[in-house]
């Protein structure tokens, strides 16, 4: 009977489904380029995708339950699920009101992740860093991202909405801001940007260090030509050593 058994399980295990069950084991384990686990990311989208009720927290447990840090919550996760939101739009898999709702749920977890970080500031000095979402930009998740992410690193930041030219130099003269971050999604925002740059530059004796960012699909050098920023990155550790290496180079001249 035991030997019947044993030869019983065997077939299971060789065929279909084995097969079935390997198959979702591998799904589980695939990630993608950057390290985030798929499996972790479609119960995200999921979440945030469910007719019901959202509760972050409820949300943002489970996530840490499958092992995954604070930080790659904000810094992977989060984004992740935003452009996977926005490539099913573009395919007509979800309408426009549902990718609303779905940024909105990924904003209030981006909040409660950040407010359980613990930011360490830089004892010699605390950058102030601007992030500016232009007029006419509706991507501002990323913004708010790179805004977490910042703050944990240790910088005092803020983030600009839509504000006038006129503005954004008041707040970089008034704040002593370090650093002004333009996020850009389309290549239409490049001249404006690089008129705020500008705007900037001629307004302030010593004006801070000014980067382009965002899911804008354009050549870094064409970037920084148009805009006539000091750099062109998606990652804010760029800016920040960016920043660190030109007032070290102030400090020694």
């Amino acid at each position: 009977m035991t030997d019947d058994r044993n030869d019983a399980l065997i077939q299971i295990a060789t065929g279909d489904l084995a097969s079935r069950v390997i198959s979702v084991l591998r799904h589980r384990q695939t990630a993608t380029a950057d390290g985030a686990r798929r499996f972790v990311l479609d119960h995200l989208l999921r979440a945030i995708g469910s007719k019901g009720e959202f509760d972050p927290g409820a949300t943002l447990e489970v996530l840490r339950g499958h092992r995954v840090p604070l930080d790659r919550i904000i810094d992977l996760y989060i984004p992740h699920a935003a452009h996977a939101l926005g490539e099913m739009w573009t395919e007509d898999e979800i309408d426009f009101a549902t990718v609303t709702v779905g940024v909105m749920r990924l904003q209030s977890l981006l909040g409660e992740a950040s407010s359980e970080v613990f930011l360490q500031p830089n004892a010699s000095h605390v950058y102030r860093a601007l992030i500016v979402v232009p007029q006419n930009e509706q991507h501002f998740l990323g913004a708010l991202v790179a805004a977490a992410q910042m703050r944990r690193l240790g910088c005092e930041t803020e983030v600009s909405f839509a504000e006038e030219q006129a503005a954004l130099i008041q707040r970089a003269r008034y704040d002593h801001t370090d650093m002004i971050l333009f996020t850009c999604a389309r290549a239409s925002g490049l001249e404006p940007i690089g008129q705020s740059v500008l705007g900037i530059r001629n307004a302030l004796t010593s004006p801070p260090v000014m980067a382009v960012g965002g899911a804008l699909r354009v050549p870094a050098d064409v970037v920084q030509e148009t805009t006539g920023a000091d750099l062109v990155t998606t990652d804010v550790k760029d800016v920040i050593a960016f920043c660190a290496q030109r007032r070290k180079a102030m400090t020694a001249e």
